[in-house]
């Protein structure tokens, strides 16, 4: 019995003797099944090719990526929190360097997750690390790909983990949410977005997509309803699910003129 991981978008499944016959994730429009088919791998054989690289980003807050890169590529954040230390997205491969630095640390108190391609192997990051409490949004738990008592499936437009508030935006899908995080950034306040929004390689924009891979743009209204669920919060720093992605000042703003450019080209 084994827990499958998928190459192409790297989530974990539930435990079974062979792989799943397809990977719904990849199967639905916002992500794809590479030319060369669905392949699987899982957790042992991972971890004898690749490791989690850690790096510091700025105080309190440390980006975890899976090297060489593995499925999506993206990166998780590790924040020190006053109220518990909280791991922001999730990445396929969990290794013993890195459960050592967590408990070096302090631990963990919550694992929050912005949306299905980032679940990734989430279960087992929490039971690596004592059962940590996991937050989805219940309006994406159907793509939960293995279960477990840890995963908690919030409802309605926004819940707090001690000082954190988690967002709900929708448009990557309906449970996408963002992370805000007051006290970070000198006290101004930094979000952590994921590909809800979806910061730019200039840096000086965000933008916003049904899918990346293949190129499907949201509507106005769903652009509108993200820009409306951050705009009561303010924050200096955009912390996106990528390397590099990182706006440092003037992100509330750089949020709106972002909505304002992004609505002026699909609408005009």
């Amino acid at each position: 019995m084994t827990f499958h991981i998928c190459t192409a978008c790297g989530t974990q499944f539930g435990e079974r003797l062979e792989p799943p016959p397809v990977c719904p994730i990849c199967e639905d429009d916002r992500q794809f099944v590479p030319s060369s088919g669905q392949a699987w791998t899982d957790m042992a054989a991972l971890s004898r090719t690749h490791d989690v690289t850690w790096r510091l980003e700025a105080g309190g807050i440390h980006s975890l990526q899976v090297s060489p890169d593995f499925a999506i590529g993206q990166r998780a954040f590790l924040i020190e929190s006053p109220d518990g230390n909280i791991l922001w997205d999730c990445l396929s491969l969990i290794d013993e360097a890195s459960i050592d630095r967590i408990g070096a640390l302090g631990g963990l108190s919550a694992i929050a997750i912005s949306h299905p391609h980032f679940f990734t192997s989430m279960m087992e990051w929490s039971s690596a690390l004592g059962d940590v409490p996991i937050y989805i949004h219940s309006d994406d738990g159907e793509w939960a790909q293995r279960s477990g008592g840890a995963l908690n499936q919030w409802k309605g437009e926004s819940v707090q983990l001690g000082r954190s508030t988690l967002i709900r935006c929708g448009g990557h899908f309906p449970g996408s949410s963002v992370m805000y995080c007051p006290w970070l950034a000198g006290g101004q306040g930094a979000l952590f977005a994921g590909d809800t929004m979806q910061v730019t390689l200039d840096r000086k924009y965000v933008s916003f997509m049904r899918s990346y891979p293949n190129l499907i743009p949201l509507g106005p209204e769903a652009v509108r309803r993200i820009g409306e669920a951050v705009r009561p919060y303010r924050f200096e720093a955009i912390y996106g699910g990528f390397s590099g992605r990182t706006i440092e000042r003037e992100g509330s703003r750089i949020v709106d003129r972002s909505m304002t450019r992004y609505l002026s080209a699909i609408e005009g």
